[in-house]
């Protein structure tokens, strides 16, 4: 089935999980048996995804632009937040509500920046208002993650700062399965959609230690859309930032760190 057309079926509301028997539909209050299978094989199914009611957004001061078309780039972040702490749903929900507070109140935007978060203890939050929605209907909405990028770019925020390590197993599974699930719903070959946030702006997000994984990331995410493409010697997509960028320290406004941190200049002017 085209692109196109699966985004047509997306487009009527239904929520669909390709890797389950018998082509089963999700929808809102659970699983319904379709009476003909709608692809073959097996798909990535759409990972849990905590949605804004549940973690309790702030209402946004507008809501946000839904663009007609799909992203053609999945951008990796850090929140440069510390690599300890609660790892529970409460403290997944927490990181959102400050990410918003901050993306509001300090630099004055109209709502979250990104689409999504990922949580240390791998849990998957909607981010932007109307952001899942768009998805599940094959469209795009407008962030505020990628300056001068933000109309064709989809943006998740990793929790952690991750300049010297990984993100932990769980967290790189959640954030492994929202990738392929969004490069099936958009028809993004993974080598090229997945990209770091220093590959579009002068920053060292999403921290050195993950932006070297990327590779292995692409590859797992291949792997989960069926192996296509997994392990191929091509170079990912050509960087537009400066690749000497430094890696530096958070810089600390209260008690939470600049997101991404400062790699040249206050990060968040870089956006």
């Amino acid at each position: 089935m085209s692109a196109v057309s699966r985004r047509a079926f997306l487009s009527t509301g239904v929520r669909w999980s390709a890797c389950l028997p018998a082509a089963m539909l999700t929808v809102q209050s659970g699983l319904v048996a379709a009476a003909t299978p709608v692809f073959a094989g097996n798909r990535p199914r759409q990972p849990r995804v905590y949605t804004r009611s549940d973690w309790k957004a702030d209402p946004p001061r507008s809501k946000a632009e839904v663009l007609d078309h799909a992203p053609d780039r999945l951008v990796v972040h850090h929140t440069a937040t510390a690599n300890t702490g609660p790892t529970d749903l409460d403290a997944a929900f927490r990181l959102s509500r400050t990410i918003q507070r901050y993306h509001m109140k300090h630099n004055g935007w109209e709502d979250i920046g990104e689409q999504f978060t990922v949580s240390r203890g791998g849990y998957v939050m909607e981010g932007r208002n109307r952001s899942l929605p768009a998805v599940e209907s094959g469209k795009h909405v407008m962030g505020a993650q990628a300056a001068d990028h933000n109309d064709h770019t989809l943006g998740i925020e990793t929790e952690g700062t991750y300049t010297s390590s990984l993100p932990p197993d769980r967290q790189l599974s959640a954030l492994t399965a929202l990738l392929a699930w969004l490069c099936d719903v958009y028809a993004l070959d993974p080598h090229e959609a997945i990209i770091g946030h220093r590959d579009l702006n002068r920053t060292a997000c999403p921290g050195d230690r993950l932006y070297a994984y990327l590779p292995r990331l692409r590859d797992d995410v291949a792997r989960r859309l069926g192996g296509h493409g997994a392990g191929r010697d091509e170079p990912p997509p050509p960087r537009l930032a400066l690749p000497g960028d430094p890696e530096q320290r958070p810089a600390l406004i209260g008690d939470l760190p600049l997101e991404h941190g400062p790699a040249v200049g206050p990060h968040d002017l870089a956006y």
